[in-house]
């Protein structure tokens, strides 16, 4: 574990020992002067403080939704698949059948023209990338969405193409298991630019425009999904263009925190 991440998570819980449990003593005894206990403990927040205590009870929210039922193959299935935090991976998978109910097409640019599932995202999500992409024009960034929700059927043709044609090795390292795949969340959306022919390769993450993704994306709720050098916990290669919506007040605090997506709620479900 490198400093950055020790001093992060070292942070994260002074905060939680000397500000939320004693606002939960509070919260839970009489106040002899007639005002809540709870009303007490918050007085003694800052702004900052109060966004930290924020943070960690969604953290904490999102680990006591993250049950699971055991699945085929020992593969768990979560239960939350409607939450904006849900973790999918190759070891947490999608119940059968499930398809987002609030599918919207993001009004921004697009890598081609016709009509596609993969022009749709969560209407949440797709709100957040018009944002998004609208900050990317005004710096003078140019991005193209290439492709975002992906359906049960449409992933299982791809990952069995590419077993067929590249081999069950390599593919492991790149495709989901059908069920598996954060593109059937409709939170996930493969970005490029027209600067490296929409490419979706690694090419991408050292461009001009990768790196402003990767600086700002979670100002709106995004996380780059699959950081380099991170393979033995996300399971997958590098991925520059393939962003994850968690929204606004977990993205900057997870990218600061220089922790995987697995990491992060792991590491809540120790603390809290």
């Amino acid at each position: 574990m490198n400093s950055q991440t020790e001093k992060t998570r070292n942070w994260r819980w002074g905060v939680f020992a000397a500000l939320i449990l004693p606002a939960m003593l509070l919260a839970g005894c009489e106040s002899d002067t007639g005002g809540s206990g709870q009303q007490e403990g918050q007085a003694l927040l800052s702004p900052a403080e109060g966004q930290a205590t924020a943070v960690m009870a969604k953290r904490s929210e999102n680990s006591l939704q993250a049950t699971m039922e055991q699945g085929v193959g020992g593969i768990a299935i979560v239960t939350n698949p409607e939450a904006v935090t849900v973790v999918v991976n190759k070891k947490r998978s999608l119940p059968e059948g499930y398809e987002p109910k609030d599918l919207v097409e993001p009004n921004v640019p697009f890598s081609f023209d016709e009509p596609h599932e993969k022009r749709h995202m969560r209407k949440e999500a797709a709100e957040a990338l018009e944002k998004l992409f609208a900050e990317a024009k005004s710096d003078g960034i140019e991005l193209r969405a290439v492709s975002g929700y992906r359906s049960y059927s449409r992933q299982k043709s791809i990952y069995e193409n590419n077993v067929r044609t590249k081999g069950e090795e390599y593919t492991s390292q790149v495709s989901a298991v059908p069920g598996t795949s954060e593109h059937q969340t409709g939170l996930s959306i493969d970005v490029s630019s027209p600067s490296v022919n929409n490419a979706i390769e690694e090419v991408f993450g050292g461009s001009v425009e990768g790196q402003w993704l990767a600086e700002h994306a979670p100002e709106f709720g995004f996380i780059i999904r699959y950081p380099e050098g991170q393979e033995a916990v996300t399971g997958y290669v590098y991925e520059p263009w393939h962003i994850r919506y968690i929204g606004t007040d977990l993205a900057p605090d997870l990218a600061a925190s220089v922790l995987t997506l697995e990491e992060y709620f792991d590491d809540a479900n120790i603390k809290l």
